[in-house]
C-alpha cells in the first residue's frame, strides 16, 4: 500500500482577508497562481468555487491539469466537501494519478492582511512512484505562494 504524504505552504499577505478568500475560490485565480507551471481546466459555469448545500460532497467537474498549459498530465475530479464561505474549503477529489488527493485551503484574518494556508495530503495509485511526487508537488505549491505574494504583498 502507498504512503500518505503531506504538504504545507502558507503566506501572511498585506491583503484583506475577503479580498483574497475571493480570488482563492476562482479557477481563474487557480490558474494565475499555477501559470506557467500548469493550468487547469474548467467549463465556463463553474468559474468560481461558491457552492450551493447540494453540491458539497458532488464532483463539479473534471479539470485537466496541463503541464506549461499545453500537454496534459493529470486530471482532477473537483470535489468541495466542506465549505466555510469565506473562510475554508476541503476538497478531496480523486485524479489519475493519485488515489487519494486533499487539499484544504484556509484565509484567516490577521493584523494588516490574512494568513493564507495550503495543507494537500495525497496517496499515489501507484506506491512505487511516491517518493517522486514530493518534490514537483512540494514546488508547485511554493510556486502558488510566491505568487500570491506577488499578486497580494507581505506582511513583516
Amino acid at each position: 500500500m502507498a504512503r500518505t504524504y503531506t504538504i504545507v505552504r502558507s503566506s501572511r499577505l498585506a491583503a484583506p482577508a475577503e479580498r483574497v478568500w475571493t480570488h482563492a475560490i476562482t479557477m481563474s485565480g487557480v490558474n494565475r497562481e499555477l501559470w506557467p507551471l500548469v493550468r487547469m481546466s474548467y467549463p465556463p459555469e463553474v468559474a468560481t468555487l461558491s457552492l450551493a448545500a447540494d453540491q458539497i460532497g458532488r464532483p463539479l467537474f473534471r479539470s485537466w491539469i496541463y503541464f506549461a498549459g499545453l500537454l496534459p498530465i493529470d486530471y482532477d475530479e473537483i470535489t468541495i466537501v466542506e465549505f466555510e464561505p469565506g473562510r475554508r474549503f476541503l476538497e478531496r477529489s480523486p485524479m489519475l494519478t493519485q488515489a487519494i488527493w486533499q487539499h484544504e485551503r484556509t484565509v484567516e484574518p490577521c493584523a494588516g492582511g490574512c494568513t493564507i494556508t495550503d495543507r494537500v495530503d495525497y496517496r499515489p495509485r501507484v506506491a512505487w512512484l511516491g517518493p517522486l511526487y514530493p518534490l514537483p508537488f512540494g514546488l508547485a505549491f511554493t510556486w502558488r505562494h510566491r505568487r500570491l505574494r506577488q499578486m497580494f504583498g507581505t506582511l513583516e
